[in-house]
């Protein structure tokens, strides 16, 4: 699957640490999990260039924001962080660690907070701020190139930062109640399949100006028969519901197969019943398995950003 992924806000001069930034590290009182639920409070936040707040954030914008908030300075771009605390072999990575990757094909180009367990948290220009594995064959598993430890955690049971880890991994977006719009999917969308559309200066809507900014990303997901509209609208604005993620992701990615999930406020007769059964049938979703959802798929409800990351993510 195509990735689009964080680059450097701007080219700047390798440095190290300053001796002052390693006293400071060597000195934080944050431990792994504090750090990891630092970083996991902004799950679902949306990726922007050079961005460094919650309003949005790249790769190492990200980093340094989490860093800062449990205590610890570090450089702002991912050139000067590689070269950042001390190396650190793959087979010995530890819950803090940074990860780099060669994305670009020109060196290292993106970075990420290893999370244990194999994973690691970083914000990804089609995602946001997101949880990965770091050996996805599809991409990640051939973009490694090296890790740096920035801090030396104390000493920490596995079991709790494992928990930690385990529980973000299992409600990703609990920390990013937002929903996400229906444009702002299309162009999740547009970015994670690299849609051109074929007209840019005409509407397919009666709600949508010819001259509206996003007008490329609206026409490309009309054309390839992704988003339809409803009575003649877009409704750029308006939050996309599982039921329409359900058939999005089905036309998107060209899913077939049908299989009876059952999900108890999914009526037989529902227009998005076989997109939901297809979903189910490809592995994609198993709806709600625990709480008072139990047996459930949300039919009605919002979709967060992070929550149709994760359902882009389980599509190979």
């Amino acid at each position: 699957m195509k990735r689009f992924l964080c680059t450097l806000a701007a080219v700047a001069t390798i440095t190290a640490f300053s001796p002052q930034i390693e006293a400071e590290a060597a000195s934080v009182k944050t431990t792994e999990s504090q750090l990891m639920n630092i970083a996991d409070d902004y799950i679902g936040v949306p990726y922007k260039w050079g961005g460094t707040t919650t309003s949005g954030f790249d790769c190492s914008g990200y980093i340094q924001y989490v860093f800062k908030k449990a205590g610890v300075s570090v450089p702002r771009t991912t050139s000067q962080m590689v070269n950042a605390g001390t190396a650190v072999a793959k087979s010995n990575l530890q819950v803090g660690d940074l990860v780099f990757f060669n994305t670009s094909g020109r060196g290292v180009s993106h970075a990420g907070i290893y999370a244990g367990d194999n994973k690691f948290i970083h914000a990804s220009s089609s995602r946001g701020v997101t949880i990965t594995s770091l050996s996805d064959p599809y991409y990640w598993g051939s973009k490694y190139v090296t890790a740096r430890r920035i801090v030396d955690f104390p000493a920490k049971a596995q079991a709790e930062v494992a928990e930690v880890v385990q529980a973000a991994a299992e409600n990703p977006y609990a920390n990013a109640s937002k929903p996400i719009s229906r444009l702002d999917a299309a162009e999740a969308l547009v970015k994670e399949l690299g849609l051109k559309p074929i007209h840019t200066n005409t509407s397919y809507f009666r709600d949508i100006p010819a001259n509206h900014p996003k007008i490329a990303v609206i026409n490309a997901v009309y054309e390839a028969g992704i988003f339809t509209g409803a009575n003649g609208n877009f409704n750029a604005g308006g939050n996309l519901s599982r039921a329409q993620m359900a058939k999005i992701l089905v036309e998107s990615f060209n899913l077939t197969g049908s299989t009876n999930a059952n999900f108890k406020d999914v009526p037989a007769d529902s227009w998005a019943a076989p997109y939901i059964n297809t979903l189910y049938h490809n592995k994609v979703t198993t709806g709600y398995t625990a709480g008072p959802k139990a047996g459930t798929y949300g039919l009605n409800e919002n979709v967060t950003r992070t929550q149709l990351g994760k359902f882009m993510d389980r599509i190979k």
